[in-house]
């Protein structure tokens, strides 16, 4: 049997994590508040933006037709409109107005010509003229009413990532709150008779990094974690501390899920009624991990190495965080790039290779961090992406063409 052949491939285990999560009840929540999260419903316009047809440069408003002729054509300047004002003239042919950027387009008028592209006429003269030295078509410079949205139309549907442009969008309507998934509560329990917090004197102990790392990826994930402290490596502890954390719609332990004989995270999850849906990837860092739920929560065993703990995180939990908020598109970014160096493996588990990236020549360039161990926490903390270097290969180039996940615990 080959390495690797009895375990789960990693795009199995990731889809069979996602199937087992839904969208959270819905609530309302400010705009700043949802940046980040998927609206939970539609939304249609409440307001016609802009307004009214506007300028989109400085310039003077104009009757397309009075440019057909011979240029320059001298017009008569009737008023200046500025942002925030309103047009007390008609445009009747053979006139025009001053007009600032954003300023209402007088009635009568087509097309804005940009100040660069015309002549004042003579100081004092009355009426003002000024000489316009090219012709424009209708609609030139112009911003349409209800270019950006008009009054009862969808807006924004569901399922739709609410970034910056997207509050501003809600914004312009008006409107302060907005229908999404409530954020995922997240309890955080580490393991492991050798930890200690960071505020106890080690005495022959390391400190708990896992509780904490975790705790800043779920909530840059849009999670609210709650961190359960330290279980000591007995199945009653590990137990009892898992009966603690119902109520939560996730659940996250860090090591106890291999093998060994003080690993008992996976038997205390079984003995909470918790149905395991799997365990054990064809993955490296990161192998030893469980995935089961039990009602309408979801628990990860996750490996307890520091570094594979953060990249088991980032190919299964945080997918499934984006999926409890409501988000459709939830499978890690990738983007392509070029290996520098060379990399060798036996075939029979996906690696998840910790890279520098850099811009050469209009490509993304990546190099391998020196140390890819999985227990120190210094082979991820100048990562910028991960490699994958697949299952079934054994070797890659330098200049290889590969495939690269962004890590969203890169500052």
């Amino acid at each position: 049997m080959s390495i690797g052949s009895d375990l789960l491939p990693v795009e199995d285990a990731r889809a069979r994590a996602l199937a087992l999560a839904s969208p959270l009840p819905a609530e309302w929540a400010r705009l700043e508040e949802a940046l980040g999260r998927a609206l939970a419903a539609d939304v249609r316009a409440q307001r016609t933006l802009p307004p009214w047809d506007n300028s989109a440069m400085d310039g003077y408003a104009v009757r397309s037709a009075d440019l057909t002729g011979q240029l320059p054509a001298r017009l008569t300047i009737l008023e200046t409109i500025h942002a925030g004002g309103t047009p007390r003239h008609e445009l009747r042919p053979g006139t025009c107005a001053r007009i600032m950027t954003g300023a209402p387009l007088p009635a009568g008028a087509d097309a804005v010509v940009m100040q660069e592209r015309t002549k004042p006429g003579a100081p004092g003269e009355t009426p003002p003229t000024v000489e316009i030295l090219e012709a424009v078509a209708a609609g030139a410079f112009v911003r349409p009413r209800g270019e950006d949205a008009r009054a009862g139309e969808p807006l924004l549907v569901q399922g739709t990532p609410l970034g910056i442009p997207e509050v501003g969008l809600l914004t312009g309507q008006g409107m302060s709150l907005v229908p999404v998934p409530r954020r995922p509560r997240v309890a955080i329990l580490s393991t492991g008779d050798e930890l200690c917090r960071a505020d106890e004197p080690p005495e022959g102990r390391i400190v708990d990094t896992n509780g904490p790392a975790l705790a800043l990826a779920v909530s840059r994930a849009g999670g609210l974690p709650t961190v359960l402290g330290i279980a000591r490596d007995t199945l009653e502890e590990v137990s009892s501390r898992l009966a603690a954390a119902q109520g939560f719609d996730v659940v996250l332990t860090s090591a106890g899920v291999s093998v060994g004989e003080r690993d008992f995270v996976k038997a205390a999850l079984e003995q909470q009624g918790v149905e395991m849906n799997f365990w054990r990837v064809a993955i490296k860092p990161g192998k030893p991990l469980a995935v089961g739920r039990r009602g309408a929560t979801l628990y990860f065993g996750l490996p307890g190495n520091p570094t594979s703990s953060l990249v088991t995180f980032e190919l299964f939990v945080r997918p499934v965080l984006r999926r409890l908020q409501g988000h459709t598109d939830v499978e890690p970014p990738r983007v392509p790039g070029r290996l520098e160096g060379e990399l060798r493996k036996p075939p029979g588990l996906a690696h998840y290779i910790r890279v520098a990236a850099s811009w050469r020549e209009g490509e993304l360039w990546v190099r391998p961090l020196a140390t890819q161990t999985s227990g120190a926490l210094r082979s991820a903390a100048s990562a910028t992406h991960l490699l994958h270097f697949p299952r079934s290969a054994n070797s890659l180039t330098h200049g290889a063409h590969v495939e690269l996940l962004p890590v969203s615990w890169s500052a």
